[in-house]
């Protein structure tokens, strides 16, 4: 195992900032690469076809032979669902490598089960995921090392929306050399704009806008989109981005540019907007807050992220940026009073499972409604005590269930 001290993100706080902080980390590296990556990874977030070159920089600064993305949710093989996975050699991807998997070994990869139970933002050796015995006997692992490139590949697990999970993991070193700390250094740099690719991609896969033109996302109706320019200065949004604004319910227009009506939400907006539109031509990064409400409003959940020099140098066309504007109310109108009385929870309780149900951490609950996060995480230590419940997402996908059910009628 390497890397035993956990690796905490911006999003266990509550905001899941991308910022200038992982660009320290990078000091001995080369920073010119490390601009070049990011950029790669904003494109990816916008149009997963692009997740390839991101991977194929990755490997060039590493020095590595490939990497594997994933993301899915459930707990055991019979409910294991995959959204997707990617796996790349050397900025190509090998769909044939992923058929190959899947039809041969992921049923029988001993370290699956394993996988699933490992602690988010720490590092791990592949083959400290298996026994002695299965590194000797194991088809799996022997598929690792000699197709896949990954017999001592580092996995890391990361959260993904709505209580999903993502799995990076990144293959061998070309010269067959160990780990350095340098590298893995690096690695933990890059998670969290990894984890915000993938959060990007599956916000805007839900609203139909994923690898859709800037002009195409407009008319796009399942998320509400705000395109903004190289200053901040909002130039374009779609029909449901105008509704949200046009409320001024926690969200609104500031003589052109965007604003959240709390102050603490305001300050972190804009800290947030200007690491995603830096001046003098630097490379952005992205990240998502939240914007509380009036009420018993549930808060939006903004994501942002930069635009491709490739577009937004179009003087007819100048986005930087993009605000994705996830309305947790619309995305799943589950009545907490429902959640309350379904599964036997206190009226705190059960406005925490709704929130969790839909896609938000403790940091963000607990800054929603304005409690310390410890006094959250009791609330769901309790919840999972009373159904025999380990990890949050179980707790998730219980909540869920009630979205789609049918309503009684008295």
């Amino acid at each position: 195992m390497v890397g035993n001290e956990a690796v905490q993100s911006s999003q266990t706080k509550g905001h899941g900032v991308c910022g200038a902080s992982s660009r320290e980390a990078l000091v001995r590296g080369d920073m010119n690469g490390f601009e070049h990556i990011l950029a790669a990874l904003h494109e990816a977030a916008l149009d997963a076809a692009r997740w390839p070159r991101a991977s194929g920089l990755i490997d060039k600064a590493l020095g590595t032979r490939g990497s594997t993305l994933a993301c899915g949710d459930g707990e055991t093989a019979a409910d294991y669902r995959t959204h997707f996975m990617w796996i790349c050699h050397l900025g190509r991807r090998r769909r044939d490598l992923e058929h190959f998997w899947y039809e041969n070994h992921f049923p029988q990869d001993e370290r699956i089960p394993r996988l699933r139970r490992l602690p988010y933002y720490r590092l791990f050796h592949v083959v400290d995921l298996y026994t002695e015995e299965e590194r000797k006997a194991s088809e799996a692992y022997n598929a690792l090392q000699t197709v896949g490139h990954a017999g001592n590949a580092i996995d890391v697990r990361l959260d993904g929306p709505g209580g999903s999970r993502i799995l990076w993991e990144i293959n061998d070193r070309a010269d067959g050399e160990g780990w350095s700390s340098e590298q893995l250094d690096t690695i933990r740099s890059l998670m969290p704009h990894v984890r915000q690719t993938v959060h990007v991609q599956q916000t805007l896969a839900h609203g139909n806008a994923l690898g859709k033109t800037l002009a195409e996302m407009l008319d796009r109706t399942g998320l509400g989109i705000v395109q903004l320019d190289v200053r901040g200065r909002i130039t374009a949004a779609n029909d449901r981005a105008r509704d949200v604004l046009r409320s001024g319910d926690g969200l609104l227009d500031r003589e052109g540019f965007l604003g959240a009506r709390a102050r603490q939400d305001d300050d972190e907006l804009q800290t947030l907007l200007n690491r995603a539109l830096p001046p003098f031509g630097a490379q952005g990064s992205g990240g998502s807050t939240i914007v509380r409400r009036s009420g018993a409003l549930q808060p939006l959940i903004l994501r942002v992220c930069p635009v491709g020099r490739r577009e937004a140098s179009f003087p007819a066309w100048p986005v930087a940026a993009l605000v994705l504007i996830v309305d947790t109310a619309k995305e799943a109108a589950i009545d907490p009073a429902e959640v309350e009385a379904a599964f036997d929870l206190t009226r705190m309780e059960s406005r925490v499972a709704v929130m969790l149900a839909q896609g938000m951490s403790v940091g963000q609950i607990a800054v929603s409604m304005d409690r310390k996060e410890s006094t959250i995480r009791s609330h769901v230590k309790n919840m999972l005590a009373k159904h025999g419940y380990t990890r949050q997402a179980e707790l998730a996908r219980l909540v869920q269930s009630l979205a789609g059910a049918p309503k009684e009628r008295g």
